[in-house]
C-alpha cells in the first residue's frame, strides 16, 4: 500500500511538470519563461507530494537514488513506470488541449537536435549537452538532499537548478535531463522526434550514473590528520 501511494505520488507529479514545463514551451516560446515554469513545477510537486514519494519525477533521478542505495531495484522500476505513464498523461492533456486551439499539435515540446534544435546543434553534441546538464542537475539533488536538516529548502534549490540548466540547455537541445519527460512527447510526435528520442533517453541516465558515482566518490569521509589526532589526545 505505501509503495502505491509513492508510485500515484510519481504519476501525478510527472504529469504536473509535463504538463506545465512543455505546455509553456508550445505557448509562450519564451527561454526564461519556458525555465522558470520548469522550476515552478518542480516547487509544486516538491512541496506537494515531497512526503509521499521523494518527488523524483524523473527517471534519472530514480536511478541516481537507486545507485546511491537509498532506493531497492523493485522500487526503482515502480517509480519508472510510475513517472512515464504520468509524462504519457501529461503530454495526453496537452494534446487535449491543444486540439481544442489553432495551434495544433505539431508542437509538444518534444527534444531535438540537427533540425529540431533552434541552434542546430549535432548528434554528438547534444548527447555532451545532456550528460552534463543531468549531471549538474542530479548531483545537486544528491548534495541538498543528503542532510535532513535542507528538507525545507531542498525544493527551492532543486527547482533553481533545473532553471539554470533550462536557461542554458533549451536553445540547444530544449532540455531533458529527464527521459520521461522526453518520451512522451516524442512517441504522440512520431517521425523525427520519435527516431532522436532515444538520445533523450540515454543521455541523461549516462550523466544520472556519473553523478552518482562522482558524489559517492566526494561523499567520503575525511581523516583527521595523524599530528591532530595526537594533540587532542594529550
Amino acid at each position: 500500500m505505501q509503495n502505491t501511494k509513492k508510485y500515484i505520488a510519481e504519476f501525478i507529479g510527472t504529469a504536473v511538470l509535463v504538463l506545465f514545463g512543455c505546455g509553456s514551451a508550445v505557448l509562450t516560446g519564451n527561454l526564461l519563461t519556458i525555465a522558470l515554469t520548469f522550476g515552478l513545477a518542480i516547487i509544486i510537486g516538491a512541496y506537494g507530494i515531497a512526503t509521499a514519494s521523494g518527488c523524483h519525477i524523473n527517471p534519472a533521478v530514480s536511478l541516481a537514488m537507486l545507485i546511491s542505495g537509498k532506493m531497492k531495484i523493485k522500487e526503482f522500476f515502480g517509480y519508472v513506470a510510475a513517472q512515464i505513464a504520468g509524462a504519457f498523461a501529461g503530454s495526453g492533456l496537452l494534446y487535449a488541449i491543444l486540439s481544442c486551439t489553432k495551434l495544433g499539435t505539431d508542437n509538444l515540446g518534444a527534444n531535438g537536435y540537427d533540425t529540431l534544435s533552434a541552434t542546430g546543434i549535432t548528434l554528438a553534441g547534444a548527447i555532451l549537452v545532456e550528460i552534463i546538464l543531468t549531471f549538474v542537475f542530479v548531483f545537486v539533488i544528491l548534495a541538498i538532499t543528503a542532510k535532513k536538516e535542507n528538507a525545507k529548502i531542498a525544493g527551492l534549490v532543486i527547482a533553481l537548478t533545473l532553471t539554470a540548466v533550462h536557461v542554458i540547455g533549451i536553445n540547444l537541445t530544449g532540455t531533458s535531463v529527464n527521459p520521461a519527460r522526453s518520451l512522451a512527447p516524442a512517441v504522440l510526435l512520431g517521425g523525427e522526434a520519435l527516431s532522436q528520442v532515444w538520445v533523450f533517453i540515454v543521455a541523461p541516465l549516462v550523466g544520472s550514473a556519473a553523478a552518482a558515482c562522482t558524489y559517492k566518490l566526494l561523499d567520503m569521509p575525511i581523516e583527521e590528520p595523524v599530528k591532530a589526532k595526537k594533540a587532542s589526545k594529550k
